[in-house]
């Protein structure tokens, strides 16, 4: 059906107010993945600050003890979104959890993440707020550390097992779900730090009852690893919100385009069939003139000569 020019300039700006939003928040994404990134190259410099700790007390007090068994208490931290406009970021992330969970204990991060895992059927013991702002990846690695605490309990012999599931930059711009366990401390990584030699000239001392520095080194590790687990959730989802803008972008520009063509094609329509009528106007009183001429000519000849 031929649409007409008032319509289509209607949607053309529409479309372009669209394109408005889109790009903003294309350019919001880009701008909120920097103060994330640069958070989550910080931790891994505290990370690695922690596991010189864990390796200098393996240098002075030998190999930690294995674990007893399967730990009594088991939780899932699944890093989400808290907004939409990222794809099926959030989905993927749902179903990652839901093969993995077991009987494990949830906590959720993100509003569309408690969303997604109503929709595989989890429910979430607790849902957190995902920062603003890079400052609040801080707050949210101590609250998550804090929530760790009241679900061991004061017992301090009670395994508990933690694994994080969270969203990470794969190649060529892709994005994939990783699941990483924290505890118990993996025995690979422990047998890798007890075995490097220690280089320094002086050798570690500690003031410390062994179990004190041990709790600490344990509890650096847990907030290293939230930290770095938020912020680069945070980078992988601007970085999704942006791939889905660029693409929305390039749709709306397609259809502008469309609209434009169409829009010039209606008008020079118009045009043409203005200039007809004008055409065809000019031509019918040039023929009305033409008789009326015509006709005073015939009425001249028939008329008798009065002066004779």
């Amino acid at each position: 059906m031929a649409q007409t020019l008032e319509l289509l300039t209607h949607r053309t700006e529409t479309l372009r107010s669209i394109r408005g939003i889109v790009r903003t928040m294309k350019t919001i994404s880009a701008i909120n993945a920097m103060p994330y990134e640069q958070a989550a190259l910080a931790i891994e410099a505290y990370r690695a600050t922690v596991l010189d700790g864990f390796r200098a007390f393996l240098h002075s007090h030998g190999p930690l003890p294995q674990t007893r068994g399967p730990a009594a208490t088991s939780v899932i931290i699944a890093f989400g979104s808290d907004h939409g406009l990222c794809g099926n970021y959030n989905e993927v992330l749902a179903e990652q959890v839901a093969a993995i969970r077991d009987d494990a204990r949830l906590i959720c991060v993100g509003a569309q993440m408690q969303d997604a895992l109503a929709g595989q059927g989890i429910d979430a013991e607790a849902t957190l707020f995902p920062p603003a702002t890079a400052d609040g990846l801080g707050r949210l690695a101590g609250s998550l550390i804090t929530r760790l605490d009241a679900i061991r309990g004061t017992d301090p012999s009670t395994d508990i097992g933690v694994s994080l599931v969270f969203m990470q930059r794969a190649g060529h711009g892709q994005q994939a779900p990783v699941c990483q366990r924290l505890l118990p401390l993996d025995p690979d990584l422990m047998a890798d730090l007890a075995a490097r030699p220690w280089s320094s000239r002086s050798l570690p001392q500690f003031s410390l009852p062994a179990d004190t520095i041990l709790a600490a080194l344990i509890r650096s590790h847990l907030f290293a690893a939230l930290f770095g687990a938020a912020a680069e959730a945070l980078v992988t989802e601007n970085a999704a919100r942006l791939a889905r803008m660029q693409q929305a972008e390039q749709s709306v520009d397609e259809r502008l385009a469309e609209l434009t063509a169409e829009t010039r094609s209606v008008r020079q329509t118009e045009i043409t069939t203005e200039l007809l009528d004008v055409i065809v106007g000019f031509e019918a009183l040039t023929a009305r003139n033409r008789r009326k001429r015509l006709k005073a000519g015939g009425d001249s000849a028939l008329a008798p000569d009065r002066g004779a």
